[in-house]
């Protein structure tokens, strides 16, 4: 039995025949995608993993590791016994974890379905950026150029106090992230991206085209680094067609 603590399955679909894994952002948590799970059920049932140091884990070290985040999230699905077909879906710093996720299923000889990719550049082409050595105020500085976060809770300072180690242990894990070699993926990949995104361009995210034997997909989507908050349901029409039609060519 899976520990609930990684993985939260907000509204069960036991009799749906796909489960999708959605992987959050930098500074993330498992409630960002409650509307999603929301919105799919009861046609694909979402499990959405909530990190170390956040929210209801903010006692727990933050996990400065994309690799060591995979291999978790690894264990924990595979103690579901569930042999349903699994896709993963990542933002941004999501992205990366849910790369090194599947590429630990597939040698596991159990592949996802899918790969659903948002908001990050292929990952051989990571690049050094030293935010998390930033000050506080660097930090902030940061979070409000990519309009991630409500500007209401910048200004708390009490919040922020709660929440930056989470966001400088993840920036840290994206950072000093380097991708190993290794197979390509067997499953196909869709990539998806903000044509107004300040960090991510998108001949970067087309690289992840590299990282598949399969079919791979991109679609450029209005807004900056979170357009998924604006565009949700694009962003589920993509994932609904993605994993419940396979089309001879994408």
């Amino acid at each position: 039995m899976t520990d609930d603590l990684w993985i939260r399955n907000f509204h069960p679909a036991p009799e749906a025949p796909t489960r999708l894994v959605c992987l959050p952002h930098a500074g993330g948590s498992a409630s960002f995608y409650f509307p999603v799970s929301r919105a799919l059920t009861p046609d694909i049932e979402v499990l959405a993993v909530q990190y170390p140091g956040r929210q209801d884990r903010r006692s727990e070290p933050v996990i400065t590791e994309v690799g060591v985040l995979a291999d978790h999230i690894v264990e924990q699905l595979v103690a579901t016994g569930d042999d349903r077909p699994l896709a993963l879906f990542g933002h941004s710093m999501g992205a990366l974890v849910a790369f090194e996720t599947a590429r630990r299923l597939q040698a596991r000889g159990t592949s996802p379905s899918a790969l659903v990719v948002s908001g990050r550049r292929a990952p051989h082409l990571q690049r050094e950026a030293g935010i998390h050595k930033r000050s506080d105020d660097g930090l902030v500085a940061e979070l409000k150029a990519l309009s991630g976060t409500d500007a209401d809770l910048l200004g708390d300072e009490e919040i922020l106090r709660m929440i930056l180690p989470a966001i400088r242990g993840d920036y840290q894990a994206v950072e000093t992230y380097r991708m190993a070699p290794g197979p390509a993926l067997t499953c196909p990949v869709l990539a998806l991206v903000g044509d107004s995104d300040p960090r991510v361009d998108v001949e970067g995210v087309h690289g992840w085209a590299e990282h598949t034997d399969a079919e791979f997909a991109l679609e450029v989507l209005p807004g900056g680094h979170f357009y998924l908050v604006h565009e949700q349901e694009a962003v589920l029409s993509a994932i609904r067609t993605r994993l419940t039609t396979r089309p001879a060519a994408i």
